[in-house]
Order: C-alpha cells, then sequence, then structure tokens
C-alpha cells in the first residue's frame, strides 16, 4: 500500500476479468474513478493500462448521480451520468459513472465481486500532489462512496479503516470485524462539518502543555499525504518547535525547498531515529461530551520527515496559505501506525496505536 513518494495507494482490482489499479484511498472524497479509455481527452501518466469502460451507464436520475450534483440538476442527456470533482490540491476529474465488478477478498477467503457505480475520468487535471496512480479510491461519507455502495447492498457495515505503517505498506479494511472496540479511542463525529469526516474541535498541545489555541476545526483526510493547520495554529507548532530546538545543534535549512521549514544537523541525517530525541510530540484534544478529554498524540516521527539533502524538515503546512482557510487537516503522516476507524453507523471516529505493517486476522473485508 505504498509509494515512494510518499503517498499511499491500495490495489483494487475491477472489471471482468478482473485487473489491477494503484488507486489512492482518500476520506476526503466519496466518488471512486479510474482514468479511462473512452477515448481519454487527457489523462496522467498511470502504472497500468487505462480502464476501458463497460456499456453499463448509470442513469442521470440514479440516487448516486444525484448525490454528485446538487440541488435540481439538468439532465441533458438521461441515459448517462456526467460527473466533475475537484480536489483542494486543484486537480480534477470529468467524466461519466459506469457500474462494474469490483473484487474483494474477506480475511477469510471469500471474494466479494459486487457491481458498484464508479467514474470513467476521461478529462483529468493533475494537482500539485499529482501521484503516479490510476485514479482515486473514494472513501467519504456520500452515497457514492464505495463504503456506502457496499454498505447498501448488504455486504458490509457501513465502517471502514486504515492502518498505514511508517515503514511503507499497510492495510485498508472495510466492516467491523478487524478490532477490539474497547482498546480504541472513541469521539463522535461533529453533525456541524457534516460533508468530511470531523471529530469536531480541538485543543493544541505541544510537549503536553496547552499552547493557548483552542476550539480548531479539524478534518481527517487520507487523501492528504501532510499535515495542515491554519496559520495562527501553524505559527504556534513552528514557535514551539523553535523553542524546543534552541540550544541544540541545529540549523534552520532556508537553502532546502523540500518543505517550509527544514533544520540540518552537524551532519546529514539518515532516518527520524537519529532525531526524534530532540523534539517533542504534540496532541490535539478532544472533549467528546464526557468527563475525559480524547487525545490524538503526535509523536516526532508523525510529524517530521528526512529531505534529501539529510535534513530534517516539519510536516504540517499553513492551510491558510493553501487555500484551506481555518480548517486544520490531519493527513497521512499524522496517522502513522495508528489504526484509524470511520463508524458510519454509530458516528463515530477511533483510533488506537497498532502495528501496521500486517493486518490481524478476521473475516473482514480487506485490501
Amino acid at each position: 500500500m505504498f509509494s515512494p513518494t510518499g503517498s499511499y495507494n491500495t490495489t483494487v482490482y475491477v472489471g471482468q476479468p478482473p485487473r489491477p489499479y494503484f488507486l489512492d484511498p482518500d476520506t476526503g472524497s466519496d466518488l471512486t474513478w479510474l482514468q479511462c479509455d473512452a477515448p481519454c481527452v487527457r489523462c496522467t501518466q498511470t502504472p497500468h493500462p487505462l480502464y476501458r469502460p463497460n456499456n453499463d451507464l448509470v442513469i442521470c436520475r440514479d440516487p448516486i448521480c444525484a448525490s454528485l450534483h446538487s440541488g435540481d440538476y439538468n439532465c441533458d442527456n438521461p441515459e448517462q451520468c456526467d460527473y466533475e470533482v475537484e480536489y483542494a490540491d486543484g486537480g480534477s476529474s470529468l467524466g461519466v459513472l459506469v457500474n462494474d465488478v469490483f473484487s474483494f477478498r474477506s480475511y477469510g477467503g471469500r471474494v466479494l465481486s459486487p457491481r458498484v457505480a464508479l467514474g470513467c475520468g476521461y478529462d483529468q487535471i493533475p494537482g500539485l500532489s499529482n501521484p503516479f496512480l490510476d485514479g482515486v479510491l473514494g472513501l467519504g461519507k456520500g452515497k457514492s462512496s464505495i463504503v456506502s455502495q457496499l454498505s447498501s447492498q448488504g455486504l458490509v457495515p457501513n465502517v471502514l479503516g486504515h492502518c498505514l505503517s511508517a515503514r511503507g505498506g499497510g492495510f485498508l479494511f472495510f466492516g467491523n470485524d478487524l478490532y477490539d472496540s474497547s482498546r480504541i479511542m472513541w469521539t463522535p463525529m461533529s453533525h456541524d462539518y457534516s460533508k468530511h469526516y470531523s471529530p469536531g474541535t480541538a485543543e493544541l498541545l505541544f510537549a503536553g502543555k496547552a499552547t493557548g489555541l483552542k476550539n480548531l476545526l479539524l478534518v481527517v483526510d487520507s487523501g492528504s499525504s501532510y499535515t495542515y493547520f491554519s496559520s495562527q495554529a501553524y505559527q504556534a507548532l513552528a514557535f514551539a518547535v523553535r523553542k524546543e530546538l534552541s540550544g541544540k545543534p541545529f540549523t534552520e535549512a532556508l537553502d532546502d525547498p523540500t518543505l517550509p521549514l527544514c533544520w540540518r544537523g552537524r551532519k546529514p541525517f539518515k532516518n527520524i531515529r537519529d532525531v526524534r530525541k530532540y523534539f517533542k510530540p504534540f496532541a490535539l484534544s478532544f472533549n467528546s461530551g464526557g468527563r475525559t478529554k480524547k487525545q490524538f498524540e503526535v509523536p516526532p516521527e508523525s510529524y517530521l520527515i528526512i529531505s534529501s539533502k539529510g535534513n530534517v524538515c516539519m510536516g504540517v503546512l499553513n492551510g491558510t496559505a493553501a487555500g484551506l482557510q481555518n480548517m486544520n487537516v490531519i493527513g497521512d503522516i499524522s496517522m502513522l501506525d495508528k489504526m484509524v476507524i470511520y463508524d458510519n453507523e454509530k458516528q463515530l471516529m477511533g483510533w488506537a496505536s497498532a502495528d501496521c505493517s500486517r493486518p490481524p486476522k478476521s473475516r473482514a473485508t480487506a485490501f
């Protein structure tokens, strides 16, 4: 589930016979789509041949089509459903919805082969991140999301989770058989921000101490490689990290373009283990309505990267500068070695530290 660019991908088998495609698992969007030979007007480079669609078109008045449009949309061509999805990094996909067979293996060895709706994307504009992939696996809360479709067919509960290993790899699963609920730290999903997976608002702590920043609106997005904080929270974290490093053998590496904030040591660093003792964790503390606050702790290895120049860089970026306004996005880097669960049935989000290098044995449907 890992690509050397630092983004995660998962292999999905589509069609009859099933063909493999590498997709970006994205909890921040709903629609699953493949770059598609329909023919393709604009496609980016793909690891596999372009998807060849069948003629099983989703009609314009289908509820899944309606979920991708707002209000009373036009059906210029009633026999097909046109779609356009846009992403925060400036990327987009334009195409038509088709039905096709997806093949999933459950951990019990059973193969599920449901027909689901997906996008045949024949016009893509790459975003800033532009990973070398065949498409996107939409894991959001909407009707077109793959987990919503499987759940509406009675195949799995409307629950999904992922476990991304810091060593590369990991696993993604649908259903609730893969974890012991009593060992998970749960917090309610926000009703105010119902389009995305949001645990609501949080307070930012650094090294266990309050930073004075509260009510940060959070969204969890596996489609984002990095974590983004609104300007005020970003400045507070950067200040706290800089303060922690004062008097230690680091100088700011202003000539390293990898990320906005990098430091060099006396000699180039090879991996995070070389530097983690100099940095402190930060945490997001949620008031979940109970007497105890739930904390999502982010250790140094989940917010730092080593650049190709051997410097250490902060993988938390200024989201306001990136056009995200006051939203704070927890990306892949801050979810490493955690099992993160999105329970749409109970409207809860949960997490627990985990060994993500190998999936536990279970009956859940997984990749």
